[in-house]
């Protein structure tokens, strides 16, 4: 018979009545596809106000690969994985990073999953991917960088509008060393930098794997990024680009309708995500299909 401390960590093994019922939902949908199963989710949605005062952990950053290492340890990697993505984005540096570790561990058979939104990095990260399926509710995002929340083509259009002014009316000058004069000396390096990084990177990822054999593939990928990273085309940042514009830019976006089964399996388990973060002090959750988790909670710690 177990003892007080066996049942002790017995218990906290099992979770909460929301982590059983995740973690039920989620091995019934990796039977279902055959495939590795990982939801890596994000609260950002359900708890604005912490977001504001502490946006890192919402965020894709370089803590999440050793969850998704913690997660990933153990799986039959042949499988292939599915990765359920629910996120408003974050670091490039550490969606890069992670999508390299991914690619390490299976390849290119990554599906990203959307049954929400995969914002910014998110989209990256799905670009990444072999194939992404979404629902008529899905949304995707542009992949324009961001630096401190400003847009970096924002501020390269406004130091280039700046000179041109100048040029043609000198006498703009001053109105114009105004507004120039808030930005640190190297931030117009740093945004022509950040819009060739996340460019470059995308373009590569979906060479190499959604791409892969097309004969067309760089050209293919070329398009994508020029209609997912120019905000002249997207206009917003916060753009939602769903099912129908998606596949009208060229990205291999399956129907997450085409199957009922398949279809409901994924939302139910991304409704339990979705409860888990409105109903607990979760920020962050990274999971398989085994019921490993590695969970952020809102005290800025681990769980």
């Amino acid at each position: 018979m177990p003892s007080w401390n066996d049942l002790l960590t017995e218990v906290q093994a099992a979770g909460s009545t929301h982590d059983l019922v995740r973690r039920k939902y989620l091995q019934a949908l990796s039977k279902k596809t055959g495939r590795n199963t990982i939801v890596y989710y994000s609260g950002w949605l359900d708890k604005g106000a912490l977001l504001d005062q502490f946006p890192e952990p919402f965020l894709v950053n370089d803590n999440d690969k050793n969850s998704f290492m913690s997660v990933i340890h153990g799986l039959d990697r042949d499988l292939g994985l599915d990765l359920v993505l629910h996120t408003p984005g974050g670091d490039i540096a550490a969606a890069e990073s992670l999508v390299r570790y991914l690619r390490s561990m299976f390849g290119t058979n990554i599906r990203a999953v959307v049954p929400q939104l995969a914002m910014s990095a998110g989209t990256m990260i799905s670009c990444a991917c072999r194939e992404i399926v979404m629902g008529l509710h899905s949304s995707l995002g542009p992949i324009d960088p961001q630096l401190g929340g400003r847009p970096a083509h924002g501020i390269v259009q406004e130091f280039k509008r700046a000179t041109t002014d100048i040029k043609t009316n000198p006498a703009t000058t001053p109105l114009w060393q105004a507004i120039i004069s808030k930005y640190p000396p190297t931030l117009l390096g740093e945004c022509e930098k950040a819009i060739k990084w996340s460019e470059t990177v995308v373009q590569k990822w979906l060479e190499t794997g959604m791409f892969k054999g097309s004969p067309k593939a760089k050209e293919k990928a070329e398009h994508v990024v020029s209609e997912l990273g120019d905000p002249l085309l997207t206009l917003s940042h916060s753009r939602h680009i769903d099912f129908e514009a998606a596949k009208g830019i060229g990205l291999k976006v399956m129907p997450l309708e085409k199957d009922d089964g398949i279809q409901n399996a994924f939302l139910t388990v991304h409704h339990a995500c979705m409860l888990t973060m409105s109903a607990t002090s979760a920020v962050k959750l990274v999971e398989n299909q085994n019921g490993v988790a590695v969970v952020q909670a809102a005290n800025l710690g681990g769980a």
